[in-house]
């Protein structure tokens, strides 16, 4: 018997990069291949690459070097760029860096097994011309779902390369493995926690933004095969989904419903085996006073409000084609609270951009000292190809963006270990994430995976991974807070899990 064939997946970025990995996965598996962690033990190293900002692209660039090193020491034979760099660099990202011996658009997916395997036997599967995704799918949101079916959509399931005799969609609780629109999907960890896609692409025009260039149109997947996935992965032992997209706010208008995610959303905490729901990837201009209510009163679903504010100047926001200004958003934060006084908040921000004057600056430390924020990411602004802001005439000198940008980062930093302290002696539902010799440690119903610190519980006597803990805080590091479970707790946990 022939060995058999072994892959690795590398992924960097973010969640929606997280879930597509383990799409593929799901497709290398379902044909045969391997699966290992470890690249040196692949045949095939398969790095799924971010295309968003610079220091990303740099960071790809340094995993496929990486990984290219690993050829001729070990059994790894061949390197492969997919994800969102390779699809919007294409046939340029292929000859500025032949170490990779392949480079995948999202087309390519559907076909992920055979285009690794004509890479493994020394054949060429030439990149991909790059083009403007946005434009594969209808202008008008309420037609692009009948087109759908002939674009890929990773994390939507199979394109026009699906069987004809495509079999019925699944029954409740199973994996979504073969239905015509679900995505086969392998997770590559077990975490306690796992991303579900909700829609993709984007169809805001923010001038410093290229993802809709290489993501498309938005189209919202159907909550059918969001409830199936959520279901199998509760199955797997996930305890808590986030979802994901582009602007969750947006789901359910090119299915007729704009308000479809507040009828959704009751329905995923229902799941059973599921403790949490979270809503990532929220547009500050599109918040309803509906999704507010449900995101704030509905059990298991968490008051987490990951809003994308990226200014708050007047000048400078319109400048990036957005909305709002200071004290509109301040409204925004005292209506969530009003509503969830514990609601946790994040969001990013970006200084320097061109035109910004001192005053805009002031303007958004006005914004952030008053913001009360659980998590800050501030970013200095750099030029990105094919965004309108990289046509404009008044950019800042490279030193004074570097400048405000460590201006804003070390406020950042104070503020957001203010608003740790301001938790202690709050009460918090921490799921535990890992158990090691430096402690347990897991997250509060306020804290998103990886971006938002973490909670320190002082106790773990009974505990294992993904178990839920009531603990009071009673100190914080930095952003990170220090908790004590309450008595009985521990006992409510152990219970819980058998």
């Amino acid at each position: 018997m022939p060995e058999r064939r072994t892959v690795a997946l590398v992924t960097l970025g973010c969640a929606r990069n997280e879930v597509d990995s383990e799409e593929l996965a799901g497709r290398l598996e379902a044909d045969g291949w391997d699966l290992v962690n470890d690249a040196a033990d692949a045949d095939v190293a398969v790095v799924n690459t971010c295309g968003f900002v610079e220091a990303a692209k740099k960071d790809s660039v340094d995993a496929l070097l990486e990984a290219n090193d690993l050829k001729g020491h070990g059994r790894t034979q061949a390197v492969v760029a997919v994800g969102c760099m390779a699809e919007r660099y294409g046939k340029d990202l292929a000859e500025a860096l032949p170490e990779a011996d392949g480079v995948l658009g999202f087309d390519d997916y559907a076909d992920i097994s055979d285009r690794l395997q004509t890479i493994l036997s020394g054949g060429i599967h030439a990149a991909h011309t790059p083009r403007d995704r946005r434009k594969l799918l209808p202008i008008s949101p309420a037609q692009r779902q009948e087109s759908a079916a002939s674009v890929s959509l990773p994390g939507h399931g199979p394109a026009a390369e699906a069987p004809e005799a495509a079999p019925a969609d699944l029954p409740e609780g199973l994996a979504p493995a073969s239905g015509p629109r679900a995505p086969l999907r392998r997770r590559l960890d077990g975490a306690p926690v796992a991303s579900v896609k909700l829609a993709s692409g984007c169809d805001r025009r923010c001038s410093f933004c290229a993802i809709p260039s290489f993501r498309g149109s938005f189209i919202s997947r159907r909550p059918s095969d969001v409830l199936n996935e959520t279901r199998w992965l509760a199955e797997q032992g996930v305890k808590e989904i986030m979802l994901v997209s582009e602007n969750n706010t947006s789901y359910g208008k090119d299915l007729g419903d704009i308000r479809l995610l507040e009828s959704l959303l009751p329905e995923l905490a229902e799941v059973d085996g599921l403790e949490r729901v979270r809503v990532s990837y929220l547009q500050p201009a599109e918040m309803r006073p509906g999704l507010i209510d449900v995101l704030t009163s509905t059990p298991k679903v968490v008051p987490y409000f990951d809003l994308s504010f990226q200014h708050s100047a007047p000048g400078v926001l319109r400048a990036m084609r957005r909305f709002g200004d200071t004290d509109r958003f301040l409204e925004l934060l005292d209506t969530i609270r009003g509503k969830a006084p514990e609601a946790g908040v994040r969001s990013n921000f970006i200084v320097g951009f061109p035109g910004e004057t001192e005053a805009d600056l002031a303007e958004l430390e006005r914004f952030l000292n008053g913001a009360r924020l659980d998590a800050i990411g501030v970013f200095g602004y750099s030029d990105e190809e094919g965004t309108e802001a990289a046509t404009y005439e008044n950019k800042l000198d490279e030193d004074v963006v570097a400048e405000r940008l460590a201006r804003v980062s070390r406020l950042a930093e104070e503020l957001v270990s203010q608003r740790a302290e301001e938790r202690v002696g709050e009460t918090v539902h921490v799921l535990v994430e890992s158990i090691d010799d430096e402690g347990v440690y897991g997250r509060g119903a306020h804290q998103a995976p990886e971006t938002d610190g973490q909670v320190l519980l002082t106790s773990g006597e009974g505990l294992s991974v993904g178990r839920m803990v009531e603990a009071k805080v009673v100190g914080t590091e930095g952003v990170d807070l220090v908790a004590e479970p309450l008595d009985g707790s521990l006992a409510c946990s152990e219970e819980a899990g058998r």
